[in-house]
């Protein structure tokens, strides 16, 4: 065997593949995507790209991985593998507090993460990424909408001196937008692929045998779900007399639709939108009972049919309400609480079990389960048989209280020493677990998503021959998903091949657009804005930075942005709105009070669309808060559409504070004392014309509060910036009579009404 020979690969400690160095060479050109099968060492291919840009370049490397166990698992590999100072491979996961996180950048070379603690960072201010020179993206097929490999690829690009990508992936998916998607916000200018039959891959794949085991559905089931078909079939027929099409064929259709006449019923406000969309809700619920009866079986039907009355009983959702007080509905539960027998995938899995290990006792098999509750009932009887373990993700999920991530290793470890021979996991064990020579991988269930398929079946066939087994249920969405799996797998490969063969122009074409964008931004000036650390949570801190902003997170006294010394605004989601006026605890008002006492210029922002129709809550009583709060505390509220449509807005007014009033940012507080300095400044700056800026000239020219009262017209005008306008505001304001102070109000805005009706005859 050969092993890749580098000043920063350690010796011997990584085969020499010939796919990987041309896949790495070719990274190391340009941005590049590059769609490897699992178990072909997309890694490796990331080791030498680390290596060669550290070797060559005084810089830091980051390295992101969407979950915990696979940050560890980079860690680990790279401290093996990469010839630098152990040291200066740090991970990060959240659990580290970000004062020492700060500190650890410092002194790292390569750093790996999760995205979520680098967004976290780089919008708080922690981390720059100006001296890193790569940024690895694994799993790179997440890097679409919201998620946060999008913001910190934007950010890498326009702050490094010298950027360079690598995303990798097994699977980008079949869908055309969606990789275009992913090469868009990744900035890809490249994409390498090589598949399992490409003649320098191929000497390197263990052969995978895949068995269709297919079993019958018992009679008790078939009854029992033709029972919540029918409840299906009544809502359909409803929907239909509304005037909807209902003819779908998928899961991912209907909840489309659902979506669809969610839209319409908020924006049209009309009663029949509303009434579809609580129907679909029925359906949907109903849908995922029949899908638990078909792929699953009894117990996790049990279960989800128990949360479900439990949900309808309590103050839970209309739809569960409806369902229980059908009595098709009822009678599915009754039937379904009647059986005592299990599905019969589990006899089929167990048979495959007991072949498996009276073949090669050593062996170690992954079965993969969506659901929770499966993988619960699953490890409790192939337990009692064998070395066992399941795992899961680390969420929280009623009684289910997740995997945390030391368990979670702990569990792979005990796996790859053989202490466990079969491991039970849902999602979390199909992207990039590290597991070599698995000798069999289960398909409890056949999945539609064609992602998710390759994933699991990368599991085996890494180092020795593997064996894949699909379980079906005959005549059920099973057979229905297995095909689509293969069909769209098919089409993946064919859609990324074109895709990179249009790459370059679109490259070009998003060069172009990026120069003229950057053009411009170059013209608008970069206000600075106060942002509250509860606040990261959203997508507007995001935004903001995006548009251009300045943004500083700190713990706010009152409100959630400050925009400049005498602006800041709070900021509700419809949904915030509306539960500050149900639950007393959260004291909105109070809230308002003190902001409007520490910043003359208090603002409400409410985004979001539904104020009258969300949630259990009175029209008027919604009109009643917003009266009081713009007339009896005086707050102007403003209503924004979403949070890009709120980080505009934002970024509108702090330009006009801070660009064209010149007014600087200012945090006040009731809590914090002043000095007696700032209380002098912020006394002057109140007058009426008179800034921050004005106020400190005049404090320097004068000295005291009291002379500035004393002084004359003709004084005040020596000042810088203080025009006669100015100087005879402040000298009214300061020899003025409190008891006659209304009257030359009432005078002066006669005055102005008067001059502005002469000009306009």
């Amino acid at each position: 065997m050969e092993f890749v020979s580098h000043p920063l690969v350690k010796p011997r400690a990584v085969e020499r593949r010939s796919y990987q160095l041309a896949l790495a060479a070719s990274a190391l050109l340009k941005n590049t995507l590059v769609v490897l099968p699992t178990g072909l060492g997309k890694t490796v291919v990331a080791l030498l790209v680390i290596a060669s840009r550290l070797h060559k370049l005084d810089g830091k490397v980051l390295f992101l991985a969407p979950t915990k166990p696979l940050v560890e698992q980079h860690a680990f590999f790279l401290k093996r593998t990469l010839n630098i100072n152990e040291e200066e491979i740090v991970s990060f996961t959240g659990e580290i507090p970000p004062e020492k996180r700060q500190r650890m950048y410092e002194k790292a070379r390569v750093i790996v993460s999760t995205p979520q603690v680098i967004e976290n960072d780089i919008i708080s201010g922690r981390l720059t990424l100006s001296d890193f020179v790569l940024a690895v993206f694994d799993e790179a097929h997440r890097a679409v909408g919201n998620y946060s490999y999008v913001f910190i690829a934007r950010r890498f690009v326009e702050e490094s001196k010298n950027p360079l990508i690598l995303a990798i992936t097994a699977s980008p998916g079949s869908d055309p937008e969606r990789i275009k998607e992913v090469v868009k916000n990744l900035f890809i200018e490249n994409i390498e692929i090589r598949t399992e039959y490409d003649p320098d891959v191929r000497k390197y794949i263990a052969e995978k045998k895949i068995e269709w085991v297919k079993v019958d559905m018992p009679e008790e089931l078939e009854k029992a779900k033709e029972a919540f078909e029918k409840v299906i079939e009544i809502r359909l027929k409803r929907l239909e007399r509304l005037g909807f099409d209902v003819d779908f064929s998928s899961k991912k259709e209907l909840l489309t639709l659902q979506e669809l006449v969610q839209a319409q019923a908020v924006e049209s406000g009309d009663q029949v939108y509303y009434e579809a969309s609580s129907i679909l809700a029925e359906v949907l619920k109903v849908y995922h009972a029949v899908e638990l009866i078909e792929t699953q079986g009894v117990e996790a039907a049990k279960k989800y049919l128990k949360r479900l009355l439990k949900e309808g009983r309590s103050r839970g959702s209309k739809a569960a309400k409806n369902l229980l007080e059908d009595p098709v509905f009822r009678e599915g539960i009754v039937r379904i609480a009647k059986i005592k027998d299990e599905h019969p995938k589990v006899n089929k899995l167990m048979e495959i079990l007991e072949e498996q290990f009276e073949k090669n006792p050593d062996s170690r098999v992954i079965v993969f389960t969506n659901f929770r509750d499966t993988a619960e009932k699953l490890l409790k009887i192939v337990s009692q048989k064998f070395p066992a373990s399941k795992f899961i993700g680390q969420a929280k999920r009623e009684e289910d209280a997740g995997m945390s991530q030391k368990e979670q290793l702990r569990v792979l470890e005990m796996f790859r020493r053989g202490d466990v021979k079969v491991l039970i996991a849902t999602s979390v064990g199909e992207e990039g677990l590290d597991i070599p020579e698995t000798d069999l991988v289960v398909f409890y269930e056949a999945v539609p998503s064609e992602i998710r398929a390759i994933q699991r079946k990368g599991r085996t066939g890494r180092g020795r021959e593997g064996r894949i087994v699909v379980l079906i249920t005959k005549g059920t969405r099973d057979e229905a998903y297995y095909y689509a799996s293969l069909r769209k797998e098919k089409l993946m490969y064919d859609t990324v091949y074109r895709i990179k063969y249009e790459l370059e122009k679109e490259i070009e074409k998003e060069r172009l657009e990026k120069a003229e964008t950057k053009t411009l931004l170059d013209f608008i000036a970069s206000p600075l804005i106060y942002v509250d650390s509860r606040e990261m949570k959203s997508g507007v801190v995001k935004k903001l930075i995006e548009l251009g902003a300045k943004v500083k997170v700190e713990k706010l006294d009152v409100g959630d942005y400050v925009l400049s010394d005498r602006v800041a605004v709070e900021r509700k989601t419809v949904e915030d709105f509306l539960e500050s006026l149900i639950n007393k605890e959260r004291d909105l008002f109070g809230n308002l009070i003190n902001l409007k006492k520490a910043y003359p210029k208090a603002l409400l922002i409410i985004e979001g669309n539904g104020l009258y129709t969300k949630r259990n809550v009175n029209p008027n009583a919604v009109r009643g808060a917003l009266s009081a709060i713009a007339v009896d505390i005086g707050v102007p509220i403003l209503f924004s559409a979403n949070e890009s449509d709120t980080a505009e807005l934002l970024l509108t007014i702090a330009r006009r504070e801070q660009e064209y009033r010149e007014r600087p940012v200012a945090l006040h507080s009731g809590k914090s004392k002043r000095t007696l300095k700032d209380e002098m400044e912020y006394i002057v700056s109140a007058i009426s014309n008179v800034g921050p800026v004005i106020a400190k000239n005049l404090l320097k020219e004068f000295q005291t509060i009291e002379r500035i009262a004393t002084a004359s017209v003709e004084e005040l005008m020596k000042v810088k910036n203080v025009g006669r306008k100015t100087a005879e505001r402040i000298r009214k304001l300061m020899s003025t009579k409190y008891d006659e102070a209304d009257k030359i109000f009432i005078e002066e805005e006669s005055d102005q009404i008067n001059s502005f009706d002469e000009a306009k005859n």
